[in-house]
């Protein structure tokens, strides 16, 4: 039976949508035994929901409130506990904070790293990612184990197969050596929540025209619980933060929804949102190469249409 251990990301005391969708891709898998590693000292109210998404065990590793001040050492619990379980691979999403981790860790394992995954086989270790810009997919094979594997946020739905979820408290030895210690993190000014883990993202590009108009976009947004994105055009232009930017040179994404407005359709935009399920291209030039890979288009002006959408999902609206 295979072992496989997935890195639990919570906040707020509540696992994140993205860590499910991980978890989905085990649990492909009926005699896989998946390992849940807590890694947040506030991750015991979310053991139901991890026992719920087939976590057949909790490992709860010690130290946890300490270990997250200090990357090398959480990298170094984390592959000692990939040691300790004899664990085949080793999961995680493929966000900010897990490509951070996974790297860590598949440098101490010396183990293959594969990143920003599209679709993994276990059974026969095989996993698709996008190279070039979206242009292609790669299919890798791995042999030498342990895999450490991230997986694009938002790729796979998350998936109810209820297991045991035993907990097995683990104490990693730790030397705490401290080479790099986060003494803070300070909040962003994107605001809205993450573009890399939202289901619904509303872009703007160029097209918007200023940073004051962004606001259109953020009232659309709140009330569609969307994230709102913008293209390296808009970033550029001092429209909007380069936390916002989707694209080649900003995050990848896969939402269920992606509205474009006033985004022309770049290839390199493009490479940052082509696994969304339903693209919808908002622009008024009727040769926008956005209405070549869009599933829905609407030709016209974006400040009469996303208004007019604002206002039909607002509480007096027919939405």
């Amino acid at each position: 039976m295979a072992k496989i251990g997935v890195l639990i990301e919570s906040k707020g005391g509540e696992v994140r949508k993205t860590t499910l969708g991980v978890m989905a891709v085990i649990r492909q898998v009926p005699e896989a035994e998946l390992f849940a590693l807590e890694m947040a000292p506030d991750v015991e109210p979310c053991r139901e929901v991890l026992r719920r998404h087939g976590a057949d065990r909790i490992v709860a590793i010690g130290a946890a409130a300490e270990l997250s001040s200090f990357p090398e050492e959480k990298a170094a619990a984390v592959a000692a506990a990939v040691d300790h379980f004899g664990l085949d691979a080793l999961l995680g999403s493929s966000g900010q904070a897990g490509r951070d981790l996974l790297a860590r860790v598949a440098s101490l394992k010396r183990a293959p790293l594969v990143l920003d995954c599209l679709e993994v086989d276990l059974a026969r270790g095989i996993v698709r990612k996008s190279h070039f810009s979206g242009r292609t997919i790669a299919t890798l094979q791995l042999k030498t184990g342990p895999w450490i594997l991230g997986i694009r946020p938002n790729v796979f739905a998350e998936r109810i197969e209820p297991r045991p979820g035993e907990i097995i408290p683990y104490e990693a030895p730790v030397t705490f050596r401290k080479r790099i210690t986060v003494r803070q993190i300070r909040r962003g000014d994107a605001g809205g929540p993450d573009v890399s883990e939202a289901e619904i993202i509303i872009s703007g590009g160029r097209g918007v025209g200023s940073a004051e108009n962004f606001r259109i976009l953020r009232d659309c947004a709140s009330l569609l619980g969307a994230a709102v994105g913008a293209s390296r055009a808009a970033v550029d232009a001092g429209y909007a933060p380069h936390a916002l930017q989707v694209g080649q040179t900003g995050k990848t994404v896969s939402p269920k929804l992606y509205i474009a407005c006033g985004i022309s359709g770049s290839v390199q935009h493009f490479a940052g949102m082509k696994t969304s399920k339903v693209v919808i291209g908002i622009n008024r030039d009727k040769d926008a190469p956005i209405f070549q890979k869009c599933d829905y288009g609407l030709l016209g002006d974006l400040f009469e249409i996303v208004p007019a959408l604002t206002r039909a999902l607002g509480p007096d609206g027919t939405a």
